[in-house]
């Protein structure tokens, strides 16, 4: 959006003073109570902050970075992006680099669980808050993280798993497309999955091999699962990246039958709830995470605000709803504005 002058009203925000960002983000349709807060909240001199994310193939990931530069700017944060490139190595390459310079705090989601606490320990021993984004980077109780921001990966599995069982009439086969596994996000939404399936003893699950958030990988396993297997009711997908994928190879086969669930609600994946080729997502709010993170990172810094009581807790459920045709188009709405 911009003005007669072709002004953006992020760069415009950006450059604003304090009391101007307040007025600004009422002007936007913030409350006033809450554009008080958050201009409050805005640094008055510029921060530095490093973010990294599993891998910006992922449409989520690469939302997640759109919503932490547009919250950043609102914050006076710049941020600068480590590319976790979807591959453990790659990321760790990254973090390490990360880990050599300076910066005001550092927010990271990580491709899997113990692949970064190394550099990331070494960045909490020189005094730099690191807030954990959806994955662990290491249990809670072994590395002294600013805080934890994710959604409950558990009720995310479970909540699409069971619609898809409600769909098949709580009989049939069913394939669950795993992330990477090593991403405790992942984990949980297999633990959701398997909390709904072992109640229906007459659903038979077929396979549960991991795609790694990969769309290639995802296709090649479905090429061979539609060969393979002459009858499928229904496919759980760990993200809605892997299930679009699954959903053109089914297009190609004629098997567009099979109920397709997904997880994280991106744009594509709430089109496809609407237009019925996919039967249900959840959101996972990654604007409302990497925004989090932002948020998160000032405070500790501007404000000096530690974990635990009275400050942030150290594990924070950032939730997203089930995506349904009735509240599609307000979810595109909330996303489109970086706010869930």
């Amino acid at each position: 959006m911009a003005d007669s002058n072709g002004t953006s009203r992020r760069g415009f925000l950006a450059g604003a003073s304090l009391g101007g960002a307040a007025a600004l983000l009422g002007g936007f349709g913030v409350s006033p109570a809450l554009a008080a807060e958050m201009a409050a909240g805005r640094s008055e001199k510029p921060l530095k902050a490093a973010f990294s994310n599993a891998g910006l193939q992922a449409t989520w990931c690469a939302q997640g970075k759109q919503a932490a530069e547009y919250w950043g700017k609102l914050f006076n944060v710049e941020v600068t992006w480590f590319d976790g490139e979807l591959d453990a190595v790659k990321q760790r390459a990254a973090v390490d680099n990360m880990a050599s310079q300076k910066w005001d705090f550092v927010a990271i989601q990580a491709f899997g669980i113990g692949t970064l606490t190394q550099p990331v320990q070494k960045m909490i021993d020189a005094g730099t808050p690191v807030i954990d984004m959806d994955t662990l980077i290491a249990p809670l109780d072994q590395i002294k993280l600013h805080s934890f921001i994710a959604p409950d990966n558990e009720f995310m599995g479970s909540s699409v798993t069971q619609a898809l069982v409600n769909a098949i009439g709580g009989k049939g086969n069913i394939i669950m497309t795993q992330g990477a596994l090593g991403h405790t996000g992942a984990q949980g939404r297999t633990r959701g999955f398997e909390s709904v399936v072992k109640q229906h003893p007459d659903i038979k699950v077929l396979d549960t091999q991991p795609a790694d958030w990969d769309v290639s990988k995802t296709a090649r396993l479905w090429e061979t699962y539609l060969t393979k297997y002459p009858k499928i009711d229904a496919a759980y997908f760990h993200n809605d990246d892997m299930a679009l994928a699954a959903y053109n190879v089914m297009k190609a086969h004629n098997r567009t039958d099979i109920k397709i669930g997904g997880c994280d609600a991106m744009p594509p994946a709430i089109s496809a709830v609407a237009d019925g080729r996919m039967y249900a997502t959840v959101r996972n709010p990654s604007c409302r995470i990497h925004g989090g993170a932002i948020v998160a990172g000032v405070a500790a810094v501007t404000a000096g605000e530690k974990t635990g009581d009275g400050g942030i807790p150290q594990n924070v459920v950032a939730d997203g709803p089930v995506v349904t045709k009735n509240n599609a188009a307000g979810m595109l709405w909330m996303e489109k504005h970086f706010l869930i």
